[in-house]
């Protein structure tokens, strides 16, 4: 199983590290939308006997035991487009994803 960050994702994620703190970056999914399934991110206190860890250079990415299965094999980028900057998931686990781009299936 295997979580990976593009460089410019890596380089983003260890600026909020370094400015707000916190040992790793939280990945996971919660049920919701149109579509089933969305992703959450956050700055992880500490990585908890459950998690997967995933590290990439210097940047810790830590994934819940119920989120793995949906996020095996994704690759996070950062991206810049006109005035505005997103994460963005390649999850090749995603069937569909809703017209509002907010939620996704996994078939």
């Amino acid at each position: 199983m295997a979580i990976s960050l593009t460089e410019s994702a890596a380089k983003r994620v260890r600026n909020f590290l370094d400015r707000d703190g916190g040992v790793a970056l939280r990945l996971g999914v919660r049920k919701t939308g149109c579509s089933g399934w969305a992703y959450t991110v956050d700055l992880a206190e500490e990585i908890g006997a459950n998690d997967a860890v995933f590290e990439q250079g210097d940047v810790k990415v830590i994934v819940d035991h119920d989120s793995l299965a949906y996020l095996d094999g994704s690759t996070i980028d950062f991206v810049s487009e006109g005035l505005g900057s997103t994460i963005r998931f390649e999850n090749p686990n995603v069937t569909e994803e809703c017209g509002c781009g907010e939620s996704f299936t996994i078939g």
